[in-house]
């Protein structure tokens, strides 16, 4: 307690800035419901707050509670120190260098505590940026009205204190979210400077949110996009994790497109958007994912990847059987090539990989459709995801209708039905197959 006190102390009497006093709407005056906030999230708050911790709801839960949404996390903000926190809480853990954080464990849940952070011209280290401006360590603590001014967007710096209900609003946020409008806290190009990976959530929350973008604050987005290549890959990929899951990919992926950031993450899928065919998959595998999540079904990023990777995967293919490759180690060293290139912009994590491969190489596999090569085709468990991304296909290529059909057929029949079409395929090959000439051997000359 006294090490908190003497550091909040030495921070807050290093630069004395003119605090900034906020709006506080009243119970009566917003639509947010205790009953609609995390029982576990409701009980760190109580407990910080007897421990005499200032204790606040804050980020993007209160902006989606305010928006009639259901938010998928609750953070918090509060003035005790995270070693403070772990003393209050037994089922506490500290985490992260370049952020530190308290995670308060409740089984499957985590509540997320923050300890408010001040500007960073207050830190006594001045190396805790890089030379383009981004932030590589940001553990300089604070007090609310200072943790309202470093956040991002208005509407993600609004606070729910827990001691009476209200929400504090230090920067225009409550008018944004009635406007519907993201804007950017502070001067919008140091901001994206600051940290990079705001362009990708600027674009999440407009797809997400289907909000409007302030003039000021999208000015800048173009000419920063190539920022994002200071971003670690490992970063970059749980922020296109994120855009997976929020039920709103279709619409976040043309925003990534408009802006540059696509070719930042998906270097190889962005090149290929000016042909058709290619665009038009993408969009049906991207509006696909967002009714399944709508549905409440499962989204496997595998599934997705293998999507937005499929084109480039297929030209590749074409190259290398030009080039003289058998078919089947086109597909290999395709596959090698692509996923090489797409893992230098993304840490994605090799179950993942391996999963990309089995779905895309299978599409060579579905075409071999004869004895009991297909049963075993039928029984690989990423048999349906292949199956699937061949559906997707088929609605571009028709030439891989009836490819598509037969596996609709032959994985819902019964034993019976299978061997029928087994052999139905294996006639039509025949059939196809040019019969070779038979040359009769010529009688010995005597």
């Amino acid at each position: 307690m006294l090490k908190g006190f003497i550091q909040r102390f030495s921070k807050e009497s290093t630069v004395p800035q003119k605090k900034v006093q906020p709006v506080i709407i009243p119970r009566a005056e917003h639509t947010i419901s205790r009953s609609a906030i995390s029982r576990n999230a409701l009980k760190v708050l109580y407990r910080l707050n007897e421990a005499g911790y200032g204790a606040f709801l804050v980020g993007g839960c209160v902006r989606d509670l305010l928006l009639g949404q259901k938010p998928k996390d609750f953070d918090i903000a509060t003035d005790a120190l995270p070693e403070e926190v772990r003393q209050v809480f037994k089922n506490c853990r500290l985490i992260g260098k370049r952020f530190r954080l308290a995670h308060i464990l409740f089984g499957k849940e985590i509540i997320e505590v923050a300890t408010f952070r001040t500007h960073h011209q207050n830190a006594e280290e001045h190396h805790a940026k890089m030379r383009h401006g981004m932030i590589i360590r940001d553990n300089v603590y604070g007090d609310i009205d200072d943790d309202a001014q470093r956040r991002d967007f208005t509407i993600n710096a609004l606070y729910y204190n827990i001691a009476d209900f209200s929400v504090w609003d230090y920067t225009g946020g409550m008018a944004d979210i009635k406007a519907r409008t993201l804007r950017m806290i502070g001067d919008p190009a140091q901001r994206f400077q600051e940290d990079p990976v705001r362009l990708l959530r600027a674009a999440r929350f407009m797809g997400k949110l289907n909000i409007q973008i302030s003039p000021e604050t999208e000015a800048p987005m173009m000419r920063l996009s190539h920022l994002l290549e200071n971003v670690s890959p490992a970063r970059l990929f749980q922020e296109v994790l994120k855009l997976f899951q929020e039920g709103a990919t279709a619409p976040t992926f043309k925003l990534l497109e408009k802006y540059h950031l696509l070719e930042q993450l998906f270097p190889q899928t962005a090149a290929g958007l000016n042909q058709p065919e290619a665009r038009k998959l993408l969009n049906e595998a991207l509006e696909n994912t967002d009714l399944r999540i709508k549905e409440s079904k499962t989204v496997s990023p595998a599934f997705l990847l293998a999507i937005i990777l499929w084109r480039p995967i297929e030209q590749q293919v074409k190259y290398h059987l030009d080039d003289g490759l058998p078919i089947y180690a086109a597909y290999e060293k395709a596959l090698q090539v692509v996923v090489k290139k797409q893992t230098e912009k993304l840490a994605i994590p090799r179950v993942l990989l391996v999963a990309v491969r089995e779905i895309c190489i299978l599409q060579y596999h579905l075409t071999h459709r004869y004895g009991s090569r297909s049963y075993r085709t039928l029984e690989h468990p990423r048999f349906r995801a292949a199956y699937d991304l061949l559906l997707l296909r088929a609605k571009i290529d028709g030439m891989i209708i009836e490819l598509a059909d037969w596996w609709t057929k032959f994985q819902s029949g019964n034993h019976e039905q299978r061997e029928k079409l087994l052999k139905e395929v294996g006639r039509a090959a025949n059939t196809k197959k040019p019969r070779r000439k038979r040359f009769r051997k010529k009688p010995p000359t005597e």
